[in-house]
C-alpha cells in the first residue's frame, strides 16, 4: 500500500508544481488553491510512504515521478520543447526509479 500512495504522492508533486506555475505568484485563485491542495496531499501521502519505504529510496522515487511527470506534462500541454535529449535524459531519471524500487 505504502507504494501505492507513493505514486500518487509523486503525481501530486506534478500537480503542484504545474499549478504552481499557473498562478502567476499566487496572483490568479484557482492554480493557487490547486498548488495548496496538492502540496499538503503529496506531502502526506509521502511521509505516510515513509514509515515503511527507506527515505532515499521513498524521495527519489517520489520525486522522480514529480520531476518526470511534470516534464512530460510541459511537453505535452504547455508546449515546451520535446526533443531526443530530453526524452532520453527523462527514461534515464524513470530507469533511476525503477532500479530503486528493484534494488530496494
Amino acid at each position: 500500500m505504502a507504494w501505492v500512495v507513493l505514486v500518487v504522492s509523486g503525481v501530486l508533486e506534478s500537480v503542484w508544481a504545474i499549478a504552481l506555475g499557473r498562478s502567476q505568484g499566487f496572483t490568479r485563485l484557482t492554480p493557487s488553491v490547486i498548488f495548496g491542495v496538492a502540496l499538503v496531499l503529496s506531502m502526506a501521502g509521502l511521509a505516510y510512504s515513509l514509515k515503511s519505504i527507506p527515505v532515499g529510496t521513498g524521495y527519489a522515487v517520489w520525486v522522480g515521478i514529480g520531476a518526470v511527470g511534470t516534464a512530460v506534462a510541459g511537453m505535452v500541454f504547455l508546449g515546451e520543447s520535446a526533443n531526443v535529449l530530453r526524452i532520453l535524459s527523462l527514461l534515464l531519471v524513470v530507469a533511476g526509479v525503477i532500479g530503486l524500487k528493484v534494488f530496494h
